[in-house]
């Protein structure tokens, strides 16, 4: 019997729906978080019988069974979240479709959204670093604050100036990396708010002439996820969940039922 198979489908596949929106949810505060939804595709089906409409006779349509669902993708919706101010100077959000440039522990290239970034003071030398402590990139490689910052200000084009203790006039020391992806669904999560490039999201390009998005200094984006519409989402795939279930049982009797013809 294909229907308790079928069933048996739809409850995996909206399993993996409720594990999707409860990360979702438990991610709601979570600076710069995505949201995600997954896709699903119906499996093969039998085709019992052929359409046989010629010359406008016949039977137009044929008789197939599907062999229920399967899930595919999870797509990650990358919507611009709401501006949160701070009004801490080392918080940055992007408003726009760029990412900030952080290099790990290895020395690999990795990408995000967040930008609440801290201070790295090294024999009084400071680094502007993330909670992980993972150098933030400027287009001339890890940014160095350098002694005595007392003042950092960044401008929309993430051109960095301190000003320095005892001093009146303000430094450029750098300017923050901002790049964008041609696909940035495509991007692979790593976890902590991390993305490294893949093949599927194809090559960044860099931000010329603001194209990438404006910095702005004592932000950081909250998280894209609407509460609202998770919960919706959630109450949906829970019934939809019970109705396969229900489905399950049905076959279940069906079976029972001509289970008991030889009694």
């Amino acid at each position: 019997m294909k229907a308790m198979w079928t069933a048996a489908s739809g409850m995996q596949g909206l399993q993996l729906k409720v594990d999707t929106i409860s990360n979702n949810l438990a991610n709601v505060n979570t600076t710069g978080f995505k949201s995600q939804r997954i896709e699903f595709k119906d499996l093969l089906y039998d085709q019992l019988s052929e359409s046989t409409f010629v010359d406008g006779e016949g039977k137009p349509v044929p008789l197939e069974i599907g062999h229920g669902v399967m899930s595919v993708a999870t797509l990650r919706s990358f919507a611009q979240g709401n501006m949160q101010s701070t009004e801490n100077e080392l918080d940055f959000a992007i408003n726009g479709d760029g990412f900030f440039v952080v290099t790990d522990n290895r020395g690999n290239e990795i990408y995000t959204r967040d930008g609440s970034f801290k201070l790295s003071v090294n024999d009084a030398t400071s680094s502007l670093v993330t909670s992980d402590g993972f150098y933030v990139q400027g287009t001339d490689g890890n940014i160095e604050l350098g002694e005595n910052v007392e003042k950092v200000e960044v401008d929309y084009d993430g051109n960095i100036l301190v000003t320095r203790s005892g001093e009146e006039t303000a430094e450029n020391v750098g300017t923050l990396r901002i790049v964008k992806f041609p696909n940035p669904a495509g991007l692979e999560s790593i976890g902590k708010n991390f993305y490294t490039e893949t093949e599927a999201s194809g090559t960044l390009s860099e931000n010329e002439s603001g194209s990438s998005g404006e910095v702005w200094q004592g932000y950081i984006e909250s998280s894209n996820v609407s509460v609202v519409e998770e919960m919706v989402n959630l109450i949906t795939a829970q019934r939809a969940y019970e109705i396969n279930s229900k489905s399950v049982q049905t076959a279940d009797r069906l079976l029972e039922v001509a289970n008991n013809l030889k009694r």
